[in-house]
């Protein structure tokens, strides 16, 4: 069981205000400062420092935060089991939805196969919500293809997956001019590869922040001095499906994982945008919290969603 002192010391790295803090805890806030100093006592180390009126965490506290946060999980964890027959047992995973929508289907359906009696609970969505869900113990490991800190999660290698630029193929580029227009429509057709700025008058279709599949896209555009904001018109949408449909559609250019795309590119409903400079590769990959008690329950897991 969880000290409420450690409670105490999670929800003020939570809120990183001891007034809040003592409001979401409902109980004063010198009972908090109370609970601070105690942990600072006992382990004989500050665990927050001010930064002009900002708090911030030091790096023993940050030690303690990442160790606090995988014993709750595993609290959770452990509860959840004692509460399940000996017959019973029960997967909650989180998967970002390029995960979700193009890998879990068959991932689930072989696994079924082999144990068809296994009760799953999947929740889908971005990055960072799987992160935050994986922290409070609502899952108990996630399949991401986003960027994660690897200090703070134990994590496993599922595939590398190319990212690319794709349009519709008679797609209307806009271009600056009618001469550039022209010109870019000749490179994309003709196979040749373009920049990346020869793409910034399209609309880009793009995910939420908080996305994996767009946080890729952000970081390989800021390795060239390049923002999202570049682009002339962007659109947020937080569904891959109707990405792919508003794309073949031609109502703007995306950047997606290959295998999201891989149907549609063998159709010829929408086709890959040759850029120089652009060649990008990333992991998927399978992670829980780090020093977790059941590490070894979660990569038997992962060694059964491979096979």
């Amino acid at each position: 069981m969880l000290d409420f002192r450690m409670e105490t010391f999670l929800t003020v790295c939570q809120c990183m205000n001891f007034t809040r803090a003592s409001e979401k805890l409902n109980i004063t806030q010198p009972a908090v400062s109370q609970h601070i100093h105690f942990l600072e006592k006992h382990y004989n180390t500050k665990l927050f420092r001010y930064e002009g009126k900002k708090l911030k965490l030091t790096g023993a506290g940050e030690i303690l935060r990442n160790a606090s946060l995988t014993m709750m999980h595993d609290e959770i964890s452990m509860q959840n089991q004692m509460q399940k027959t000996d017959e019973e047992e029960e997967i909650r995973f989180g998967a970002t939805r390029t995960v979700g929508d193009v890998l879990m289907g068959r991932i689930l359906e072989r696994y079924l196969r082999e144990y068809p009696d296994a009760k799953i609970c999947m929740i889908v969505d971005n990055t960072q919500e799987l992160l935050r869900k994986l922290d409070e113990g609502a899952i108990d490991f996630a399949l991401v293809e986003g960027f994660f800190q690897k200090n703070e999660y134990d994590h496993q290698k599922y595939s590398d997956e190319n990212y690319i630029a794709v349009c519709a193929p008679d797609y209307n580029w806009e271009g600056k001019s009618e001469t550039d227009s022209a010109g870019l429509r000749k490179s994309v057709f003709s196979g040749q590869a373009v920049s990346v700025e020869n793409l910034f008058h399209e609309r880009l279709l793009v995910r939420e922040e908080g996305s994996g599949t767009r946080e890729v896209l952000e970081r390989c555009l800021d390795a060239q001095n390049f923002s999202i904001r570049d682009f002339d018109k962007v659109m947020e949408v937080g569904s891959l499906q109707t990405i792919r449909e508003l794309t073949k559609a031609g109502c703007g250019i995306t950047f997606l994982y290959e295998t999201a795309v891989r149907d549609e590119l063998r159709e010829g409903t929408l086709k890959r945008i040759p850029l120089k400079g652009f060649e990008i590769s990333h992991e998927f990959s399978f992670i829980w919290r780090r020093g977790s008690i059941y590490a070894d329950r979660y990569k038997e897991i992962f060694r059964r969603f491979s096979s």
